[in-house]
């Protein structure tokens, strides 16, 4: 009897607190009647807890019964923070561009601009994937330096897209390399070109012309007679190039080397007889 009558009162206490925990948390969340200054301070409170899936929500909420005040502002503000701690990037980006487009005139407006480009460099993949977020988050960061020069963000923009384009380098060389691998010297030789045309302050641009000149080496070698002299001069116009550009490269022996190849490879094809 004791144990039944203990089990029913320990069972009703069980109850009794989650009914109590169930209503203090259902009032944290905003409900229908609550003014906009204690909905705004409901998402608030979620935002500095780090509940930002909660605070995003919350904002929307305000913002929905709130636009015009200086209230929905603020909330835009943080609505676009909440996607952004959240890492939900795309949206983050969106809500960013939108406070600064309905708040020109706002003291956050820079951070906002900024913090749009910032979304798409967190959305920028490693170099073998595909860089369209890369390439908009450059553009964004150059049109925020050009607006904004003097700013902390400018600096720390222009070091991102220096970043950026090393990538954008890396993944050009990379194909360059893949081309070289499976033979197919001329695609190679002209992706590592392109690695200099788009990227010349970048690592990669030495790196990539040093490759530029095996892989036109190696398409000589492996053409008919009466294209070799051509493709070895080729060769030997790559190193003149990179002596101007990198006169003393970190693969500066190598190029050394391959350019007497190349030079030993024309002198060759002229004096092989090409037939009519």
């Amino acid at each position: 009897m004791f144990s039944k009558t203990n089990m029913i009162t320990k069972l009703t206490s069980f109850i009794l607190l989650l009914v109590i925990i169930l209503g203090c948390s259902s009032s944290r969340h905003i409900r229908q009647g609550d003014s906009l200054e204690v909905a705004f301070e409901k998402a608030n409170n979620f935002y500095e807890r780090g509940r930002f899936t909660d605070a995003a929500r919350s904002f929307e909420t305000v913002l929905s019964i709130g636009r015009g005040t200086e209230i929905a502002q603020e909330s835009q503000y943080l609505l676009a923070m909440s996607y952004f701690n959240n890492r939900e990037y795309l949206i983050a980006a969106s809500e960013f561009q939108r406070y600064a487009t309905n708040f020109p005139r706002s003291d956050r407006r820079i951070d906002a601009e900024f913090k749009q480009a910032m979304s798409y460099y967190r959305l920028s993949p490693r170099y073998k994937l595909d860089q369209s977020d890369t390439y908009r988050a450059i553009e964004l960061m150059q049109l925020f330096i050009g607006r904004y020069p003097n700013t902390e963000q400018a600096q720390e923009a222009a070091n991102l897209i220096d970043e950026m384009r090393n990538k954008l380098a890396q993944k050009e060389y990379s194909a360059g390399q893949m081309y070289l691998r499976i033979r197919q010297y001329q695609a190679a030789a002209i992706y590592f070109g392109l690695v200099l045309d788009m990227f010349p302050e970048t690592k990669w641009a030495e790196r990539a012309l040093a490759s530029q000149i095996d892989a036109y080496i190696q398409f000589a070698e492996n053409s008919v007679p009466e294209r070799q002299a051509e493709r070895f001069q080729m060769a030997i116009n790559s190193y003149e190039t990179y002596i101007q550009l990198f006169p003393r490269g970190e693969n500066r022996s190598v190029v050394e080397e391959r350019v007497d190849r190349a030079r030993q490879g024309l002198a060759q094809a002229r004096r092989t007889p090409v037939n009519e």
